[in-house]
């Protein structure tokens, strides 16, 4: 009986195919496993085909349904492993298979594949150009190092005509996976003994006597990165049902070389754009951390409770170990402040929420007749206060207030710290706090309490976090090789917060990577996403420059999303509720669904005329488990860090986006009038970069000056 592998290039397709494909995809996967091999070639209704002129001659398609084949590849060593590499439609199967040719590398033993044709026509026109470039990209390395690091004959003709990181950057679709990373990691400045250490040493096998590298089966197994061998029938039913939570912790080729480098000489910073896989690169960080030691603690934290969350869920189902998952603790920075605080201290925090920090606020103005608003002296209690540690009237008249649009005079300054006074008083007096101060404070108790330190402190969505969280981490680790290993988007900053991360205490220069390419969403949503920023200077996480999505692509292609106006918000969600019963209808599952508006009323309407139309709903907020079915309603806020395949964003009228009350005016602090607009800019742009196939934008009325104007349908009904 043969036993049946799939590619991770199946995967990077399946989501997206229709439900009677999928459903074909099942059957012909299940029939499979029921035959012997010799009736797998006699059997009619799979059709298990040759590939004419194909550039591997074990390249096989097999009946999927009338329109759609299957590509295999078929084992011609005697073994029964039968790798199912991709789903075509049927005109573009033959071309798709006949292009590819599967080998086995020779330094990894793992199998790659590569498009020979593009690399065949592509490279004479290469080497012509580059006979006139003054250097080539890899001239200082030896043909022996190269064949020593696994580049094969044809790959390092290639890479002799290469003069520049673009045009590897541009073969790298085409070239062998493990080839192509091994010369990424040269062009980074590694050292061949370096790579060979950290990717060939890493993936290749513990020798066996019996392994010559030829068998494909063997080598099959040796590739469970970027395969998966099905054992059994359950086991196929329950990967076929559940793909699309795999591939939330699928690691691309272009992420592994991050995630499992044997070791950084200090902080590492990881940045890229939505979908670039940031978050699984932070997951399987955890594992190579993990897998170290058995006595290895990891704090695995991020800014949100959901975030927390679903880091929690997709960190079980990527370890499927119980007692390594006890080994980390998955939590956000202010409720790991508020443990070490309560733990050390022996006494429980109460901090207020946002809203009971405005409310004291503007009793203190009113108290002291004061000139500002409550936003300003919140915005000054966090950016300067609070950010530089700011004790006492002395240090606040001498404080760096750069970033702040609204120059303060020593007389002003003088005005502003007795407010300040009065609202620490309050909060004294009432046995309350913040969760920054709590951060403060645990920070400050950490630095003499190292049994409640952690070996390593793994950090996602690092973008909105602020200097008093980044200190309670930098604090929670002693400093050394692997302590912090950052992730985040500064193109994703929808919260109030910069900071310099050298400022407290975290260097990771020479120890920063950036992933470009998108593995979530469609070409044609990130687009479109994209031009919500419209081209906005972004400043890096590590607040020394400026951030940029130069280069930021995806390899997926899809529909154009749909933006449209509608007269009322009546007739929006009525279209809403349409449009979602149409994916549900196209066989996505409800819980892969999601609706999301920048207010709760908003998402009020559009669930009430979702329930009216037989539709289940689940509120993100209630944290409904994964597997429950129902679609799932959230603020723009709260689809941070999640993913979807299909994403309607609603309300998105020019009186939301950008809501007025979150803008500073530009009269009273231009840099922080022009520092909230793109906060906005990136609330939607977040929201927006959730979905994976599908993406709708609506509103009612007048459309945000954020909407792109590119196909945008105004207002029907």
């Amino acid at each position: 009986m043969p036993n049946l592998a799939f590619a991770h290039s199946f995967w990077d397709t399946y989501d997206r195919l229709e439900k009677q494909v999928k459903s074909g995809v099942r059957k012909a996967m299940q029939k499979f496993q029921q035959l012997s091999v010799a009736e797998l070639h006699a059997d009619k209704g799979l059709h298990l085909e040759s590939v004419d002129n194909a550039r591997d001659p074990r390249m096989r398609t097999i009946r999927i349904t009338d329109f759609w084949r299957g590509v295999v590849l078929a084992p011609d060593d005697g073994s029964d492993v039968f790798l199912l590499l991709n789903v075509v439609p049927h005109d573009d199967a033959y071309g798709w298979a006949a292009k590819r040719l599967y080998t086995i590398n020779s330094a990894t033993r793992a199998v790659e594949v590569r498009n020979v044709v593009a690399i065949e026509e592509l490279t004479p026109p290469l080497e012509q150009a580059a006979s006139e470039a003054p250097t080539r990209l890899f001239a200082k390395y030896s043909d022996t190092v190269l064949r020593d690091l696994g580049i094969d004959d044809q790959v390092l003709r290639a890479a002799r005509a290469i003069t520049d990181e673009g045009q590897l950057e541009a073969f790298g679709g085409l070239l062998p996976e493990d080839q192509f990373e091994v010369l990424q990691f040269l062009t980074e400045g590694f050292t061949p003994e370096e790579v060979y250490r950290d990717l060939v040493v890493e993936r290749r096998p513990a020798e066996d006597a019996d392994d010559t590298g030829d068998s494909l089966a063997r080598a099959i197994v040796n590739t469970r990165s970027r395969i998966t061998l099905i054992t059994n029938p359950d086991e196929l039913t329950e990967i076929l049902e559940k793909p699309f939570a795999a591939w939330r912790v699928f690691l691309h080729r272009s992420q592994r070389r991050v995630a499992y480098r044997v070791s950084y000489n200090g902080p590492a910073q990881v940045t890229g754009g939505p979908g670039t896989g940031k978050t699984v690169v932070a997951l399987h960080r955890v594992k190579h951390l993990l897998s170290r030691s058995a006595d290895t603690r990891v704090l695995l934290t991020t800014f949100t409770t959901a975030l927390a969350k679903s880091l929690r869920e997709n960190l079980a189902l990527l370890l499927d170990d119980d007692d390594l998952l006890a080994r980390v603790q998955v939590t956000t920075v202010d409720a790991y402040a508020n443990r070490v605080v309560r733990e050390i201290s022996g006494r429980a925090q109460s901090p207020i929420t946002d809203a009971d920090e405005r409310q004291i606020w503007r009793r203190i103005i009113r108290t002291q007749n004061l000139p500002w608003s409550e936003q300003f002296l919140v915005q000054e209690f966090r950016h300067v206060v609070l950010a530089q540690q700011v004790h006492s009237r002395k240090d606040y008249l001498l404080a760096d207030r750069r970033g702040r649009g609204a120059p303060l005079q020593q007389a002003q300054r003088v005005r502003v710290w007795p407010a300040i006074e009065a609202f620490l008083a309050e909060l004294s007096a009432a046995g309350t706090t913040t969760h920054l101060q709590i951060c403060d404070r645990a920070a400050e108790l950490l630095s003499t309490a190292n049994e409640h330190r952690v070996g390593h402190v793994v950090v996602d969505e690092a973008q909105d976090l602020h200097p008093a969280q980044w200190r309670v981490l930098r604090a929670a680790v002693e400093p050394g090789p692997d302590d912090l290993f950052i992730t985040g988007d500064p193109h994703q900053r929808i919260y109030d917060s910069h900071v310099s991360l050298r400022a407290v205490g975290i260097s990771v220069a020479g120890r920063s990577s950036r992933l470009r390419v998108n593995y979530r969403s469609t070409a044609e949503i990130l687009t479109w996403a994209t031009g919500v920023i419209d081209g906005t200077p972004v400043e890096e996480l590590s607040g020394d420059g400026t951030d940029s999505l130069t280069g930021y692509r995806s390899l997926l292609h899809g529909k154009w999303p749909i933006a449209e106006g509608y007269s009322s918000a009546r007739d929006e969600a009525v279209a809403v509720s349409e449009l979602v019963r149409t994916w549900i209808d196209q066989g996505v599952r409800s819980n892969e669904i999601a609706v999301c508006a920048r207010f709760n009323l908003t998402l009020d309407k559009v669930q009430d005329q979702l329930r009216a139309d037989g539709v289940p709903t689940e509120r993100v907020k209630d944290q409904p488990r994964t597997e429950v079915e129902g679609v799932r309603l959230a603020s723009m806020h709260a689809m941070k860090g999640l993913e979807f395949q299909c994403v309607a964003v609603v309300g998105v009228s020019e009186k939301v986006v950008p809501f007025a009350k979150e803008i500073t005016p530009a009269d009273v602090d231009r840099k922080q009038h022009e520092a909230d607009l793109l906060k906005e800019r990136c609330l939607l742009f977040v929201a927006c970069t959730r979905a994976r196939d599908a993406l709708a934008v609506s509103w009612s009325g007048t459309p945000s000056p954020f909407v792109p104007e590119r196909k945008v349908r105004r207002p029907s009904r």
